[in-house]
């Protein structure tokens, strides 16, 4: 981090949270800096919801939470320009901002009516600090840590830095440029991470439907969206090599602790051809069905989920210990290993030539979930080369994206290294540990 020149003199605040601040700064208690605003009543104004990543946003740029058309607003608050809205459920989490728009919240929001608004983007900043986030959680009270809940009259009581008028105008666009500038770095950093994905798939699916060997010879074998394969592999309906095809059953769950041992898979387990291990529910002894128990070596698919989702696959590769079942949104493919090996037809239906069938046969009630039906998964067309080549290409595929995962990992790292020194020039800025 680059060093920043610091304030002339500093004294103690007063305060255990803040520590020293500039000896110019003022401390005051928030009851001094924010009414409450209360006001209800105004249905039609524009949605708007409070996040942890980003403060408080319209409802319409939300990806996860949509407008309920059919519920009463009237009771919903109003929030004004340059007002700050926290989530008292989930202020331990930093679910707190400053507002750009007029609009209405939900009721479990608290709004703070800032007396200056030329304060207001500092306090946000301010607030989202870890510094503060431990400092609220401290006047929080709830029946456990995760349940914690802010109430305006424990807030009030909180005391906050405030600097001269003008400091913190230049604070507000330093923080702006500066958070600006870590932003596009991590926007390109990700973006590179999605080129490398993109770079995954294209290599799986060349290895899936051409091979390894550039030279071998190539045939048409007549449908259209799958282009040139070797002409010594098979083309054949799923069902040729599909031995089995069976889902299991998702019994009621239990709270853990009453029935431990026992377990049901969730869909979450399956993802892009990776099993992830923990993602289980635990259910009652007498529900577990041992055929449907979860072994090493299974070839697992999602019958569920959104149309990206669906038919998504892995390959348990790790030793299974405990009793864990599937659930009926996982059906579990069983092929003749002597002709199909379990390794390769994962990989297989990662391609985006499988990807396609899927997406064509993907069916449900709304756009936001669809599932495969098993007349379907019999019929899609695969592709099966000799068994040495399966061992081959499973081979390189695994090398492959072994590197893909260190390349993945190192620019994660990166990512986490920006992030960390975003936190710090914003908390080092609003608590005067640094003079901008």
């Amino acid at each position: 981090m680059v060093d920043f020149p610091k304030y002339e003199t500093y004294k103690d605040s007063g305060v255990e949270w803040l520590g020293e601040i500039p000896s110019h700064w003022d401390v005051k208690r928030n009851l001094g800096l924010f009414d409450e605003r209360k006001e209800v009543n105004q249905p039609n104004m524009r949605l708007l919801s409070v996040t942890i990543e980003k403060g408080v946003i319209k409802q319409s740029e939300s990806l996860t939470k949509k407008d309920s058309s059919h519920e009463d607003k009237s009771k919903y608050k109003v929030v004004r320009q340059g007002d700050l809205a926290y989530n008292k459920m989930r202020m331990w989490q930093g679910a707190i901002g400053r507002s750009n728009y007029d609009g209405i919240v939900s009721p479990a929001y608290i709004i703070l009516n800032t007396h200056n608004k030329s304060y207001s983007k500092y306090f946000h900043y301010l607030y989202r600090t870890e510094l503060f986030i431990r400092e609220a959680n401290r006047h929080s009270y709830g029946l456990c840590s995760d349940m914690n809940s802010l109430r305006y009259e424990d807030f009030k009581t909180i005391y906050s830095p405030v600097p001269p008028e003008k400091e913190v105008k230049e604070i507000v666009e330093f923080l702006d440029r500066k958070t600006s500038e870590i932003d596009q770095a991590i926007a390109q950093k990700q973006r590179l991470i999605e080129l490398l994905q993109e770079q995954k798939a294209i290599l799986i699916n060349q290895a899936v439907t051409k091979g390894l060997d550039p030279n071998v010879p190539m045939c048409d074998r007549g449908v259209e969206w799958l282009g040139e394969i070797p002409s010594h592999w098979k083309l054949v309906q799923n069902r040729r090599f599909l031995s089995k095809l069976g889902q299991g059953s998702s019994p009621a769950i239990v709270n853990s602790g009453e029935d431990e041992g026992f377990y049901v898979l969730k869909i979450s387990a399956v993802k892009q051809g990776i099993y992830i291990d923990g993602e289980i529910k635990t259910i009652p002894r007498k529900a577990f069905v041992s055929d449907y128990q979860v072994k090493k070596g299974d070839f697992l698919m999602t019958r569920g989920n959104t149309p990206d989702l669906v038919a998504d696959i892995c390959y348990v590769n790790v030793d299974i210990t405990e009793n864990i079942m599937i659930s009926d949104l996982i059906y579990r493919l069983t092929y003749d290993q002597k002709f199909l090996l379990h390794e390769f037809i994962a990989y297989f239906f990662r391609s985006s030539t499988a990807r396609y069938q899927i997406k064509i046969c993907a069916r449900g009630s709304s756009h936001t979930m669809v599932k495969v039906s098993q007349e379907h998964i019999k019929a899609w067309l695969i592709l099966v080369p000799p068994l040495n080549e399966q061992r081959e290409i499973i081979s390189y595929l695994k090398c492959k994206e072994n590197e893909f995962i260190c390349l993945e990992n190192q620019i994660y790292k990166e990512i986490e290294k920006l992030n960390e020194l975003k936190a710090i020039f914003v908390s080092q800025a609003v608590t005067g540990k640094i003079k901008v």
